[in-house]
């Protein structure tokens, strides 16, 4: 499965739970034209996952929903812990659609200690030793950048296989690490193009 795909899948979800509940049956076409996509793509990334498509019917919703959340292994719950607790990381231990998608904050690292909904936020200096005890393979970093890449290496240090990056700095891991960053900066830069250029389109 490529990386694009992947990045697709939740996309198809996403449409399926929101469809009425009552629906019984959806196309890859009809999930395409809601999103904007190609019907083609589409119908090529449900073959990779699911077996349940059946000629001029369709997917039956709840059996492609099941098959999308297996590929995205969003039936197996992922601790996690995360580290950096100020105003994005706090935002993030509360919110609690993260399980819907099989994550799991555990806990927290920060140099202020606290709770944070009943989660504990412990001081940095206990990180290694716990993420070794609780034997966690994802964190999320939401430290300032100038801190950001020590972090990085002492969660790898502990045995974190994948890392999701809210810090405004490019990690260096090694190969077998998992980075996925989000850049806000970036995004913020697109939005802000794209909508410079809509206004002076519509100007002109």
């Amino acid at each position: 499965m490529t990386k694009q795909t992947l990045e697709r899948l939740p996309q198809y979800l996403n449409c399926l739970k929101a469809l009425p509940a009552d629906t019984v049956h959806i196309s890859a076409t009809s999930i395409a034209a809601s999103l904007g996509l190609n019907h083609v793509q589409v119908r090529k990334d449900l073959a990779q996952i699911s077996t349940a498509g059946r000629p001029k019917v369709g997917y039956v919703k709840t059996e492609l929903v099941r098959d999308i959340e297996n590929a995205l292994g969003y039936n197996d719950a992922n601790d996690a812990v995360l580290v950096g607790v100020g105003n994005l990381g706090g935002a993030l231990m509360k919110y609690e659609g993260f399980k819907e998608y099989g994550l799991n904050i555990v806990a927290g690292f920060d140099s202020n200690p606290l709770v944070v909904d009943e989660k504990k936020v412990f001081h940095i200096d206990r990180l290694e030793n716990l993420c070794k005890r609780l034997k966690i393979r994802i964190a999320i970093i939401t430290t300032p950048a100038y801190c950001a890449q020590e972090i990085c290496d002492r969660l790898i240090s502990c045995g974190i296989l994948a890392v999701w990056n809210f810090a405004p700095i490019h990690l260096n891991v090694p190969a077998d690490i998992i980075v996925q960053q989000e850049n806000m900066s970036t995004s913020l830069a697109i939005l802000s193009r794209h909508l410079s250029k809509r206004l002076h389109d519509n100007s002109d």
